[in-house]
């Protein structure tokens, strides 16, 4: 099974880009991960969000493979603790699942369309979260569920 991330905007601190190099480096050991940064739609001050969600959402579909399970972050989605994440990475690999897409949106979230492409609509947190800080948290708990699945000692239970 293969991993792609696709997501909407460019980790420009140093500190965060680290992390998110240090958990795509981890995952890599597990399973093949491709990340691909789409340009976010620019608004200036009188941003249409409706608008530029629109636009982020058509770029992001173009990217989705046809035959790829697709899972998006949504504040509003489904929240999993890190052993639903663990299981569910499971059942795709058991199930053959060739390719998993995972998508994070930009500052103004998703799409109708992206979200009605979604196998899962899935939460980290009812909290709001910037989409990049939403991408490392989502590589984080990735390779906590890859080292769930192989039993491995990162998971604390």
């Amino acid at each position: 099974m293969k991993l792609r991330l696709i997501c909407i905007g460019r980790a420009t601190e140093p500190w965060l880009r680290q992390g998110i190099e240090e958990y795509t480096g981890r995952i890599q050991r597990y399973l093949p991960l491709k990340t691909l940064e789409i340009k976010e739609v620019g608004g200036g001050k009188k941003a249409d969000p409706r608008y530029i969600r629109e636009q982020e959402g058509l770029r992001l579909l173009e990217k989705i493979p046809a035959a790829a399970a697709v899972v998006v972050l949504d504040e509003r989605g489904k929240a999993f603790s890190s052993e639903d994440l663990s299981s569910l990475l499971g059942r795709f690999m058991v199930q053959g699942t060739a390719e998993v897409v995972l998508i994070v949106g930009g500052a103004y979230g998703l799409s109708e369309a992206i979200r009605q492409r979604a196998d899962l609509i899935l939460s980290l947190s009812s909290m709001t979260l910037t989409h990049l800080m939403a991408r490392l948290l989502l590589l984080e708990q990735i390779y906590r569920g890859l080292t769930i699945l192989r039993n491995e000692p990162y998971h604390n239970r």
